[in-house]
């Protein structure tokens, strides 16, 4: 039951969001976002991904008891965090959306995950699948299955509560298809490395066969009505932003009119001829079925640029912390594929104190590498920030002096 106070507490937000959201400084954020994914930006954009370290900044602040109004509080208070205290280009919607959730089994597998006894980040999953030769009979269609229950109660008591404010409405973010990482979910990383020695040809087809479930999903979302236009605030994943004016901003709307996202960071070290050969058939079969695509996440691209660059749909590409920049900035310059750095997340993360002029070079390396290239820096894998908001603060202002100082369109 949401109390008085709980209820206060949450019309007192969505006013305080509305009002951010019609700031100058907003709208003209909003205006950059669009100009810079049209590839007609004059400057980077920077983004803080603040999801890994919300215990520090957004926890200590929620007053809601009750579940539900404890989630909305929760994204209320996520849609202005950055605006209102890191000063990025993390731009606030003047709506509060809400998506409809999964629950998602790979191949028919009920993923099994244990979390660290400490309750921190490290997390390992059960090996379904030991021996990929000797069990592949295990493997049946993968399962998607819409949590349409709970979507409607946040989103009915959401429109209760706030709905004479602001809107409140149903979104969708990038289509994920994350393949290899879901081939690891069923058994295991180093199982997979010996699958593909040992069994090359069963592995291809299993990563064929959680495409072709990917693509049997996409095309039901489709037909029962629950894709959504992707062209404004809702995420790309890597902690991006939708907004175009190439897809349609109404729905009813097509896969091959929303964003896609796809990863292969488990397979960083796999030699490129077998990646080729086992692996990328299927990724390319799926990311052609988007209409704008993002690739990767912390893996280095450069040693497969040959392959992902191929993508007619590609916008937006991962420069990781362990990707080569100099070379990416060479593949990049002059394309129609937006330069996505991560910054390393150590000089937040790491130490409570940040290293202003080690974290300065190391953007203004970018800067250099990115020099011709749509660039944008999004801060992300950030675990701890020592509960001291000023280093992102003063992360965030370093970066932005050095953009003034260094970036030509």
């Amino acid at each position: 039951m949401i109390t008085s106070k709980e209820r206060e507490v949450i019309r007192d937000l969505a006013k305080k969001q509305l009002e951010v959201a019609n700031s100058a400084k907003n709208q003209e954020r909003i205006a950059l976002w669009k100009r810079h994914n049209a590839l007609k930006g004059e400057r980077p954009v920077i983004h803080i991904e603040v999801d890994n370290f919300v215990k520090e900044t957004i926890v200590p602040r929620m007053l809601c008891e009750d579940p539900v109004a404890r989630w909305i509080e929760g994204r209320l208070r996520h849609s202005m965090i950055n605006l209102t205290e890191f000063d990025d280009d993390k731009v606030v919607p003047d709506y509060l959306g809400i998506w409809v959730d999964r629950k998602y089994n790979p191949l028919g597998f009920q993923i099994h995950t244990h979390q660290a006894a400490d309750g921190g980040l490290g997390h390992q999953f059960d090996h379904l699948i030991e021996d990929l030769g000797e069990e592949f009979d295990k493997i049946k269609n993968s399962e998607f299955q819409m949590k349409d229950d709970e979507f409607q109660e946040h989103f009915d008591t959401a429109t209760e509560l706030i709905g004479d404010i602001m809107p409140v409405k149903r979104v969708m973010k990038s289509l994920f298809c994350p393949l290899t990482q879901d081939v690891v979910h069923i058994m295991g990383l180093e199982n997979m490395l010996y699958a593909l020695y040992d069994y090359p040809e069963e592995l291809k087809k299993m990563i064929d066969l959680i495409a072709d479930g990917y693509i049997a999903h996409h095309k039901m979302l489709e037909r029962d009505g629950y894709l959504m236009p992707t062209t404004g605030f809702e995420e790309t994943n890597q902690g991006s932003l939708s907004f175009t004016d190439e897809l349609p901003d109404k729905g009813p709307v097509t896969v091959g009119q929303v964003w896609g996202f796809m990863d292969s960071q488990e397979t960083v070290g796999v030699s490129h001829d077998m990646f080729e050969e086992i692996v990328w058939p299927a990724y390319w079969r799926l990311g052609q079925t988007f209409g704008l695509l993002s690739y990767g996440c912390c893996e280095p691209l450069d040693p497969v640029w040959d392959l992902v660059g191929q993508f007619p749909n590609l916008r937006k590409a991962s420069v990781s912390a362990w990707a080569n920049e100099e070379r990416m900035g060479e593949f990049l310059r002059g394309t129609k594929t937006i330069y996505q750095r991560k910054p390393s997340p150590n000089f937040l993360g790491v130490g409570e104190t940040l290293d202003e002029d080690a974290w300065r070079e190391h953007i203004e390396h970018t800067l250099r590498c990115a020099a011709g290239c749509k660039l944008e820096m999004t801060v992300r894998d950030v675990y701890t920030i020592h509960n001291d908001i000023s280093k992102v603060q003063r992360a965030v202002q370093i970066m932005r002096e050095s953009i003034d100082r260094l970036w030509q369109a």
